[in-house]
């Protein structure tokens, strides 16, 4: 009986499968991705908004300042008539003249903040805001993307169950047994041994007897389908071996 045929077909089935669920883990770790890339230029967003509120509070503090400071010689000019000695007045004067030059200091601070930093501030803004757009619509296009076909793999993989089942009951209990065992610890579980006796799955030589058990059930296989066949495994890896030639 030529159960090789079967346990290729079992394979090939499980193949299908574990690349699938590989890609079933992988989606959600790609979806992950982008959203952390999002979240870096969501960041980068903050930042700008935040960069240019400390200024425009700088501006405003500065204004304050300055209204503090004519609020100051606005009281100083008023009082100035009830000054009587000529001592006190020249200092009211000098009080007067300082709080005038503190005043217009703070107006051209603020002055220049508005003139220089802002513009530039909100520029940096506009275009991480721009930029947040963008990269928002992409972002949500591609999880669109992957979501659908996150959907389109579990489907496949309820479908290969069924395939899978039914390819399993072609193989021979003993093969099937030995097969189950081996495809948590080696992949691909069935390997060919090539025409210089060697495994094509882990590339070691065969020792004579391994290469003659093959070649045994090659033959039996084309002549009596109702033999059965004796399992022939790789002396060092395990892997299930048969012939092409």
């Amino acid at each position: 009986m030529n159960v090789i045929e079967p346990l290729l077909e079992l394979q090939y089935v499980d193949g299908r499968i574990r690349e699938l669920e590989r890609e079933a883990k992988d989606i959600p770790q790609r979806k992950a991705q982008e959203t952390a890339r999002l979240a870096g230029v969501n960041a980068a967003l903050e930042i700008a908004k935040n960069q240019l509120a400390a200024v425009q509070q700088r501006i405003k503090s500065e204004m304050e300042e300055a209204e503090q400071y004519r609020a100051k010689l606005q009281a100083l000019k008023i009082a100035q008539p009830s000054i009587t000695s000529n001592k006190e007045l020249q200092q009211s004067l000098m009080q007067q003249e300082s709080l005038e030059h503190d005043a217009n200091a703070a107006d051209n601070r603020a002055q220049a903040l508005m003139g220089d930093e802002i513009p530039h501030l909100e520029a940096r803004l506009a275009d991480a805001q721009a930029k947040v757009e963008a990269e928002r619509g992409g972002v949500d296009g591609y999880a669109q993307e992957l979501d659908a076909r996150l959907a389109e793999v579990k489907q496949e993989l309820e479908s290969l169950a069924a395939e899978r089942k039914a390819a399993a009951a072609k193989v021979p209990p003993r093969f099937l047994l030995y097969y189950e065992r081996l495809r948590t610890k080696r992949w691909p579980v069935v390997a060919t041994l090539n025409s210089d006796g060697v495994c094509d799955g882990c590339h070691m030589k065969q020792p004579p007897f391994v290469a003659q058990t093959v070649a045994h059930n090659a033959k039996f296989a084309q002549q009596d389908s109702s033999r059965p066949m004796d399992l022939a495994a790789c002396t060092m890896c395990g892997r299930i071996l048969y012939s092409e030639f």
